[in-house]
């Protein structure tokens, strides 16, 4: 069996500045939501990705995956593909980060801080992305405000507000 060369995290985002050709400010592990058409359309809720503040725009990247059911079942022909999209900045009106402030609804309760997206779609309709951060939402949310030229709001599920 081939071993397939490992890359180093430096490796990663140098590649994918390039890729993508912008700068990648910040990133987070998260997971989608909903909000963006196609993927609702295709029931793509509740997958993780890479969710991206770059230079120009905001995005979320889910990357292939495969189980080992999938590879001793179909031979590896079967698995989840790549999927990713990006928001322009000027596209994005609002950004509020969600998270549960009250330590016993979190202990109950485990989820991760949801940031909400609001942006202009292609056809100029007002639509709104829900995604979960794991690490740096604040951080994360602050820097897509910073870019698309907002003010971080947010209130926590009860009635706490983050500033």
């Amino acid at each position: 069996m081939l071993k397939k060369k490992e890359k180093s995290s430096e490796e990663f985002w140098k590649e994918y500045e390039e890729e993508s050709g912008e700068k990648i400010l910040l990133h987070s592990l998260g997971r989608y939501i909903s909000g963006w058409e196609e993927f609702d359309q295709r029931s793509w809720n509740n997958i993780w990705g890479l969710i991206i503040a770059g230079s120009k725009s905001f995005r979320f990247h889910h990357f292939s995956q495969q189980s080992w059911f999938d590879v001793f079942s179909t031979g590896g022909s079967r698995g989840s593909k790549e999927k990713t999209f990006s928001i322009p900045h000027e596209k994005i009106s609002s950004v509020k980060l969600i998270q549960e402030t009250k330590w016993w609804v979190k202990f109950f309760r485990s989820s991760s801080p949801r940031i909400l997206i609001n942006y202009l779609d292609e056809s100029g309709n007002e639509r709104q992305l829900i995604l979960e951060a794991d690490f740096k939402p604040r951080e994360l949310a602050e820097k897509l405000k910073e870019l698309s030229n907002q003010e971080l709001s947010g209130q926590g599920s009860h009635g706490r507000a983050e500033k």
